[in-house]
Parts: C-alpha cells; structure tokens; sequence
C-alpha cells in the first residue's frame, strides 16, 4: 500500500473508530461488537506502525500510556473548580430552596437538576478546536495536578470531539471506576498477594496520580461529565440542555439518572427514591447533586469563596452498622487463594441485609483482631460484600475463638504453602474444585489455549453435569457430551471440538500461561518456554536454574518448583500429553550478539514504538530495563529525555540517539556484529567497542 493510500485508510479508521466510540460511550447504542472494534484498531495500529508520521494525538491507538513523569506540573484553572456546601438533611434542602428564592428574588418554584453524587475523583477536560489538549486535577480548586497522559488512557474520554462544538471547552467531569470492575481488580489484586483498595474512589484517585501512564492505562476507570468551567461559543440557557449538548459533543453524561424536578418537595422525593435505588447502581455515589437549572439564575446568585450558592450536595447516611461474627469461612480462588470471610448475624447496613463480610487475608485479621463472637462494626464501601472496619473488643466476654491460618485447603485437602512476602495462603492442588471452573475459563482464554467458543456458560455447564474434573478432561469430550448441554445443536457442538482439537498445538507459552502457575504471566511464559525450550525441561529446573534467570526472582521460581513438583499437578500434566496436548516447543534462548547488555530507553522515539525497540535488542540477546544503575550498559535517548539521560551521564554510561540505536539494529541484522561506532556518553561521537 502506498503513502497515500494509507493516509485515506488511515483517515477513514480513526473517523470509524471515533464514531464507534461515540456510540458506545456517549449514546449507549454500540454497533459493533468488542471483536468487531479491535480488529480495526489493530489495523489502525498497523498502519501506524508501517507508517510511524500518520500517528497523530487523536488517533484511536493513543491511549497505551506515555513515559513516566518524574512530578505532576501543577495546571491553574481558568475557572475555579468550587467545592459544594452540604445538606444532611430535609430542614437543610428546604433552608438551600428559601435561600434561592430570596437571594435570586423568585416567588415561583425553582427547577432543580438532580444528579447523582459519583464517588470519584473530580477532573477537567480542555478542548481546544475539538481536540483534547489538556486535563487536570480539581487539587485546591484554583491550582490542580495537570494529568493528560493519564487522562487519554482512559477509553471513555474523547480523545476528538463530535458535532458542531465551541471552539474552547473546558468539561468538568468524575473519574471513577465501576463496582464491577472494582471487585474483580481487588479479587485479582488479593490473589496475587498485592495490597487491595479499600473503596473504588481511592482506587481511581490512586490510578490517575500515578506518574506512569502505562499503569493508568491498565486500571478500569471511566468518566461521567456534569458541567463546564470556561468556553468560546454559545450553549443552551439552562443546566439540563447543557449536559445533553456535552453528549452531542461526544462526551460521556449521566442523563439516565439525572432528573429535571420543580421545588423541594420534588428534590426530597428524588432523593430518596435514589436511597431505595442506590445499592442496585452500578457505580458508588454518596449522594445527590441539587443544581439550579437556570443558568442566568446562577450566574446571578454566584458563589462564596469556596463554593457555587446554586448548588448543594445531599449527603446519603452513614453506611455502618454493629453486629456480630457467627462464624469466619474460609474460600478458594481460581489461583488457589485462600481468603478468610466473617459471617455475620444479619444486619441491615444502608437498606440492605447483610451477613457476609471479607476479611481480606490473616494480615487484616492480626491487625484488627477480629475473632468468632466479637461484636464489629461493618461498613459499605466500595463492595457488595461490606467490610469488617473495627473490632469493638470491649463487647468481649472470653468466649470468642480466633481463626488460624490453615495447613491445609478446606476443599480438597491439599496442602497449603504462604510464600515469604505474601499475605495470602495457596492451596498447592490442580484439580482442587473450588479452583476448578476459574481454571477452565482461564485455560481456555484466548491468551492460554484459545479455545473459542468455551466461555463461562459452557463452563458451568460441564461442570453442573459432571463431564470434567479438570483441565485435561476438556480433551476426553465427545459430541454426546456436548449434547447434554442446553442449546446444544449439531454444528456448535462439532465447532466447540474442533476448537479443543486445535488447541493442543498451541505453542508452549500459552500452555505454560493456561496452566495458571503462580506468579507466570504472558511475558513470564515466554521468558521460561525460551529458556528451558520444552516442558519436560521447565519440570526439570532447579530453584537454582530458574533463579538464574534474569527477570525471574525467587518467589516466581519458588512458584514454579512448587507447581511442578505437586503430584496431582504431574498427573493432570501426564493426562494432557497422553490426550495429544503437544505444545509447540520453543527455540532455547541463545547469547546473540548483545548477550549480557542492558538498555534503557528514555524520552519519545520517533522510528520505534518502545515495546518493539526492546523486542529488538531482545532478539539479539539483550535485555531492557526500566532503570538507570551501574550496570547498565547503554541508554537510547530519544526527544525530551529526561533524569533517566541525566542519570546516565553522571554514572558515565554510553548513550546512544535513536539514529544511532537504528544504526546498530541495522549492522546487527545485516550480519555485522563485531563492532560499531557512537556516542560515549557525552554526545560527541565517540568511539567505543560493543562487543568487548
């Protein structure tokens, strides 16, 4: 394909992609399903990568995060973004409606918009010419955080504005992240022995503070845009027709739960049809946003020092309550997790009955010292399940019983092994059930097995009737099996095995990934299947020989001598080589010409994206880092690089330009790997040997 004619391809994908967005962010009415979306992404993606000069700020495949920062430069709002007074209760609404009316010089019923008080981190949005150029933090509400690469991460964001919008627009807007989304990110979190979040307003806030934007680009956070701080153009005169223009333009807006309500009266009613509906949302809010609708009204009324006299925020009540501990369960994740739960005498918290609370791990219990009998306060936070938050020890009469950590899983019996570091316990089995079905799913996930076809309904299906009891009974089904399931027809049955089939040749990091040993990853599945070239091999490794691995530290092979050295482990293994599971091997790592060289790379690169850049000095021997030591042998500096450049030339390292780094790739992939010449660290063009 020629320049031009990618440039026109190119054009139309970002156009089709930006409408698609659109659709699904903004309207609710997506067109495409996520595989249709992702295939033209990854075509957009490849154009891009044949053709670096058309990415530009607004394409699509811009949202993989930036290079670190080493601070947040501090952004001042051109409107300042004013905290909201509180109303806690009936008397004080109507005293926030009498004080309207009189200052506003009103006799009528005032029209109110109320919205739902998202528990988020608020943010603004700067668009200039439709294009997003700028964001920030609200911080103290004059000076914020300016947090642009993170806030382009985010999918819900446009990166590109629709419709006829205002030259200038600045779009206040909640980033939070969902209660669905929340749950399974601290699932995940819990099972892999890492810190968990105590609500999702901390998890957001956590996600876009953090100086690299590749972190913030992998956590589930969204936006619902409210209101405006500073325009050039003309919007509708009242609150509501605002935000249904903000949709028009392509920005996310909570209509569906924002209402158009006359007086008080219809306020309060509002509200607590929005308590009775609260838990049932799919998001946490705290309460509900009263504005006047009116936007001359408030313009007039105008603000204090501190906060906007049109508008209120009603705060719901506290969501604690006190009851006691019947009993503390224990229960066993996907990856054999073991994670202590208290069941509770039922208590209604916030209009729900609860009678389960987590309990996290024995950490947590050590530092409340939560017994079985004790009397607790439990909390809704950002869970379904509630949070035990404080042992309320003068209750106690003597009787209550403590909870110890096991020796052994409470489903199958298998031992349990608590790595040095971690606060959770494992159960050390493969076929344990209770780890059975999120096993299945995930052996059969397109980064695994790639089975298509076998989701979670299927899963459950082979469960409830009895056909499997682990993962190598996945390649023992028949068409007769398959029947027994409900829908079951005669083609998706033959492509369901013929999926299976075609997964047993699948290369050997998927399968090493599908097995789900503790701590191998994507990457750390590749790292292992290049090293040792077989599975026989990897089952063979001495902690010695894994530890000897670079990017493989103790506990990762720890975890692996473990996994493999677990009976039933070796049996299910034996079972799916006898069924025909034949991984395609690896070719072993070898030195290569930068056998033993470490490169940095740091600022923007112009000719590579950074993932390919390492993936090429990779494939001749070398290794990437993320950090600037002694050991480092080169660091690649591209445009703007910053202290990591510094750093380099204080230790006295070599640094290479990206013409220079191309140079090299070019001599090493040509055949020429005796020598090369380039900068020696000071940007003069040095000599110096790389293969010494």
């Amino acid at each position: 394909m020629d320049h031009e004619k990618a440039a026109r391809r190119h054009a139309e994908l970002c156009s089709i992609l930006h409408r698609h967005s659109y659709l699904y962010y903004a309207l609710d009415q997506p067109e495409i399903s996520d595989s249709q979306y992702d295939r033209l992404i990854n075509e957009l993606s490849q154009l891009e990568k044949d053709y670096p000069d058309l990415t530009s700020s607004d394409s699509p495949t811009q949202r993989v995060g930036a290079l670190p920062l080493d601070k947040f430069p501090p952004y001042r709002h051109t409107v300042p973004m004013l905290s909201l007074d509180n109303a806690r209760n009936e008397d004080e609404l109507y005293e926030f409606d009498l004080r309207i009316k009189k200052e506003g010089g009103r006799l009528d019923e005032i029209e109110y918009v109320c919205e739902v008080k998202l528990d988020g981190l608020a943010v603004e949005l700067i668009y200039d010419k439709g294009m997003l150029v700028n964001g920030a933090t609200r911080g103290d509400g004059i000076v914020g955080e300016q947090i642009i690469e993170n806030l382009r991460t985010i999918s819900s964001i446009p990166l590109r504005l629709s419709g006829n919008y205002p030259q200038l627009l600045e779009v206040r807007g909640e980033v939070y992240i969902d209660k669905e989304s929340f749950q399974k990110w601290n699932r995940e979190l819990e099972e892999s022995g890492s810190p968990t979040f105590a609500n999702p307003r901390n998890a957001a806030a956590g996600s876009l503070r953090q100086l690299d934007s590749r972190i913030t680009a992998k956590r589930p956070l969204t936006i619902f845009c409210y209101g405006l701080g500073a325009m050039a153009g003309q919007l509708p005169d009242n609150h509501f027709s605002t935000l249904q223009a903000l949709r028009d333009f392509g920005l996310r807006v909570n209509l569906a739960e924002t209402k158009l309500v006359r007086g008080p009266a219809e306020v309060i009613a509002c509200y607590h049809d929005l308590i009775v509906r609260r838990e049932e949302l799919p998001y946490e809010i705290d309460g509900m946003v009263v504005k006047v609708n009116d936007l001359a009204l408030q313009r007039d009324l105008g603000e204090k020092s501190r906060s906007p006299r049109w508008a209120i925020a009603f705060k719901f009540p506290p969501r604690q309550a006190i009851t006691s501990v019947v009993d503390i369960q224990l229960q066993v994740g996907r990856t054999g997790a073991i994670t202590p739960v208290a069941i509770l005498a039922p208590v209604e918290v916030s209009g729900v009955m609860v009678s389960r609370a987590s309990l996290h791990n024995w950490d947590e219990i050590a530092r409340l010292d939560v017994r079985i009998g004790d009397q607790v306060v439990v909390e809704r936070a950002g869970d379904v399940i509630p949070d035990v938050v404080q042992v309320l020890v003068e209750k106690r009469n003597g009787s209550e019983v403590c909870v110890p950590l096991p020796d052994s899983c409470p489903e199958c019996g298998s031992p349990v092994s608590k790595l040095a570091g971690e606060v959770i316990p494992r159960c050390q089995g493969l076929a344990c059930p209770a780890q059975l079905k999120e096993a299945l799913i995930h052996f059969a996930s397109r980064n695994a097995m790639d089975i298509e076809g076998l989701g979670e309904r299927y899963v459950e299906q082979l469960l409830n009737l009895g056909l499997v009891s682990n993962i190598a009974d996945l390649y023992k089904l028949t068409q007769a099996d398959l029947f027994r399931f409900e829908r079951m027809g005669e083609k998706l049955a033959e492509n369901l095995l013929t999926a299976i089939a075609q997964s047993k040749t699948r290369p050997l990091p998927r399968l090493l990934f599908g097995l789900g040993i503790r701590h191998v990853g994507v990457h750390l599945a590749k790292v292992l299947a290049q090293q040792f070239g077989s599975l026989p091999a990897l089952e063979g490794a001495s902690l010695d020989e894994l530890c000897a691995i670079h990017e493989v530290g103790p506990q990762v092979a720890q975890s692996v001598v473990n996994f493999f050295a677990a009976p039933r482990n070796r049996e299910i293994l034996e079972q799916l080589l006898a069924a025909g599971v034949s991984p395609q091997t690896e070719a072993k790592r070898s030195g290569g010409p930068l056998a033993g060289k470490i490169f940095v790379f740091t600022g923007a690169m112009s000719r590579f994206g950074r993932k390919e850049a390492q993936e090429r000095v990779e494939r001749h021997g070398g290794r990437a880092s993320g950090s600037v030591s002694k050991k480092t042998d080169y660091v690649i500096a591209g445009d703007e690089a910053g202290s990591k450049l510094e750093k380099a030339r204080e230790l006295g390292v070599t640094v290479l330009s990206e013409e220079e780094f191309t140079e090299l790739l070019k001599k090493l992939e040509d055949g020429d790997d005796t020598s090369d010449t380039a900068s020696n660290g000071t940007g003069t063009g040095g000599q110096f040997s790389l293969f010494d």
